[in-house]
């Protein structure tokens, strides 16, 4: 299995990092995009890339940031895209977006931040991480102007949460949704509908972890071990197979993300 999405860097791995990253090996989640949300944090997730195998990144600027962010932070993001070696293991622009549910940065700030993501990814033949809270109208509004201005990009919605009709429009853009812990969280029923009528070619999953923890883990850190529990809930919602969600949404992971496959053993060899 593939975490499209996970926080590794974060400091509530600081004890147990490795063991983390082992658990995830064990049981079978071969690839993990970790993602910065500045350029500090997208040189500590691509320290961990380069020490982990079948980690890569992601880098950008959090809406929820970018307020901070100057010209310096920007030249960091580009001088980690311009380095070859850094390259190799850089695989999407994000995570980038709306945040209008926190506000943390004004609005116009975080629209003019998302926009230099989107050129970013264009430039750099990336694919966009999307963070998106209780902005989806104006999101799809502003990726329509700018694929309408210069051409389209691929992308990912991360952690979807918005509506059906909300997730027909990105799904029109080109976009993959993303699942991750709500999916599994009983309440959730508007969510299991997105995600039951979306396209299984258009689907991915992730953790966001250390962050919303999927049943019967809440309340407890996120890993990227559990992201097999939110792929069974999405099974569930679609009357599939596990092994056929599963399949899907790594497929999907790896044509997105350009990820190299699992690494398999050589057939021994016969006497």
């Amino acid at each position: 299995m593939i975490d499209t999405h996970a926080h590794l860097d974060f400091p509530d791995f600081d004890e147990d990092r490795d063991a983390v990253l082992e658990r995830a090996r064990n049981g079978g989640v071969h690839s993990i995009v970790t993602i910065g949300t500045d350029p500090a944090s997208a040189r500590r997730a691509l320290e961990i890339a380069f020490a982990a195998e079948g980690v890569h990144a992601g880098i950008g600027i959090h809406p929820n940031h970018c307020a901070e962010a100057g010209e310096d932070d920007w030249r960091a993001l580009e001088e980690l895209l311009d380095d070859e070696r850094h390259r190799t293991r850089i695989v999407a622009i994000g995570e980038t977006g709306l945040d209008f549910y926190r506000d943390r940065a004004p609005r116009d700030v975080q629209e003019s931040a998302f926009r230099r993501h989107i050129r970013l990814a264009r430039r750099h033949g990336l694919p966009l991480v999307v963070h998106c809270r209780s902005a989806y109208d104006r999101c799809a509004e502003l990726v329509e102007e700018e694929f309408a201005r210069d051409g389209a990009v691929p992308g990912v919605m991360h952690c979807y949460s918005g509506t059906l009709e909300q997730s027909r429009r990105f799904l029109a853009l080109g976009f993959h949704l993303s699942f991750a812990g709500p999916i599994t969280y009983k309440k959730n029923d508007a969510l299991r509908a997105v995600a039951q009528a979306a396209p299984l070619e258009r689907i991915v999953v992730e953790t966001d972890c250390p962050f919303l923890p999927p049943e019967p883990h809440r309340g407890k850190r996120n890993e990227p071990a559990y992201v097999r529990l939110s792929a069974e809930a999405l099974a569930r919602a679609r009357d599939e197979s596990p092994g056929e969600v599963e399949a899907a949404t790594d497929r999907n992971a790896l044509a997105l993300f350009r990820l190299p496959g699992p690494a398999r053993k050589a057939p021994a060899e016969r006497g």
